[in-house]
């Protein structure tokens, strides 16, 4: 199917509404409703559109960074191997401070 075919189908099939931001389009500005390939396979083209879905420039823009952007990143996390550096525990004595008589004045430390 060629790229014009299956944006025409695709309008048929679909409401004029970007599928991430939700933006609305018309006549007028119906050129900037792009068909997105969902499997990012262009020649996957199914007749019901089930590989497609309308994104605005932008967010079919952004769908592609994304992808180019997680071949970049690493895929373990860094931070997963450190050991834990804080050594200080600021709820370790609660119970005995919450357990502490008070005195009589409503302060927590005697005159």
């Amino acid at each position: 199917m060629k790229k014009i075919d299956y944006r025409e189908r695709a309008l048929k099939l679909f409401p004029w509404v970007c599928g991430s931001c939700g933006r609305d389009f018309t006549g007028k500005n119906l050129r900037e409703l792009t068909v997105h390939h969902k499997d990012h396979n262009h020649n996957n083209n199914p007749p019901d559109g089930s590989n497609w879905e309308l994104l605005c420039l932008y967010c079919h823009d952004n769908e592609h960074s994304r992808l180019l952007d997680a071949e970049w990143l690493p895929t373990e996390n860094p931070d997963k191997e450190k050991e834990t550096t804080t050594t200080h525990s600021p709820f370790a004595d609660l119970k005995n401070m919450l357990n502490r008589p008070r005195n009589d004045e409503g302060g927590d430390e005697p005159k």
